[in-house]
């Protein structure tokens, strides 16, 4: 099925790509991700993506009109033309059902360099976080995914390792969460608009090759706590993974863009701290059980995620940055 799926992904892009003509001399189509939740092809500017299995569609429409209506916040998907009127460019398609998923069509961007740790761009991502968290949310729009992922990875390694030596202390720190952080109660706050799951590989600039950074991945996006979308940087810098230079730049680029989830000064650990641990958790959760699927051991910084769900269990909930201790 995955071979069949991603053949004829391949052929949707290069059809979304020229729809006009019969053959192209763009190249070979390249797999940009063929995971469980998301398989993603590439041919020449276009992208398609195959969504996880039993995405509801109306979830997704909602999101994907969320995504069309902020143009300069997230990359918007490609779709068929609104309205009356002549076209003046080729028709582009909407949404599509392929093997039972989802499929929709995007521009393609060009990501964040892995290879090039110092120009990540932390001051874009945290402007582009503030302005999503000031815009209002669309009526139709499901509350976003970040404690479902988080509760689906615990269930994870719950499932799969339940013997590993490092299970134990990630199930701990999990059962110290608030009910909401662990999807088992609503979120406190069901009015801001979040992105759900932002790390760097979310970003890419669009008009390839040095446009504008834009936010993609709009399948958690929805309504709920903002302070989740900074948790993955402040969790890492709690680690001791991130730099506290790099955390600094982001916090306060942030800050200078009026983003609501921290103060606009002083610590902003008392509404970091709950979504920093959930997503240490998360992280820690799902290390342990690509490490165990592989027999291989944790790595070094699979380890520290790991101590650092053994000390939340140890020191009361006060401040994120006690992980690193």
């Amino acid at each position: 099925m995955t071979a069949d799926l991603l053949s004829e992904l391949a052929a949707r892009a290069r059809r979304a790509a020229h729809p006009a003509a019969e053959s192209c001399a763009c190249g070979a189509d390249v797999t940009l991700a063929d995971r469980p939740d998301a398989t993603v092809v590439r041919h020449a500017a276009t992208v398609a993506k195959a969504h996880a299995p039993g995405t509801p569609p109306d979830g997704l429409a909602a999101r994907l009109s969320a995504a069309a209506a902020l143009p300069g916040l997230l990359l918007p998907p490609l779709g068929p033309p609104a309205g009356p009127g002549p076209r003046t460019a080729p028709r582009t398609p909407g949404p599509a059902t392929l093997h039972g998923r989802v499929v929709t069509f995007w521009p393609y961007g060009v990501p964040v360099d892995p290879d090039d740790p110092d120009a990540a761009p932390w001051e874009a991502a945290a402007a582009l976080l503030a302005g999503l968290h000031r815009s209002p949310a669309p009526a139709a729009l499901p509350p976003m995914r970040g404690p479902a992922k988080a509760a689906r990875a615990v269930a994870r390694v719950r499932d799969g390792a339940p013997e590993h030596p490092a299970t134990a202390p990630v199930l701990r720190a999990w059962a110290t969460l608030p009910a909401w952080a662990r999807d088992e109660s609503p979120m406190p706050d069901t009015t801001t608009l979040c992105h759900g799951d932002l790390h760097l590989g979310q970003l890419v600039r669009h008009p390839a090759p040095d446009g504008p950074w834009r936010l993609i991945d709009i399948d958690d996006l929805g309504t709920g706590v903002p302070a989740w979308d900074l948790a993955r940087p402040a969790a890492w810098y709690a680690c001791g993974l991130l730099p506290p230079d790099e955390w600094t730049r982001f916090l306060a680029s942030y800050r200078a863009a009026g983003g609501p989830a921290v103060p606009a000064e002083g610590d902003p650990w008392p509404a970091l701290d709950v979504p920093a641990r959930a997503l240490t958790v998360q992280t820690a959760a799902l290390a342990i059980t690509k490490a165990a699927a592989a027999g291989r051991p944790l790595d070094e910084v699979e380890e520290a995620l790991v101590d650092a769900c053994a000390r939340m269990c140890s020191v009361s909930p006060q401040l994120a940055t006690s992980f690193a201790k």
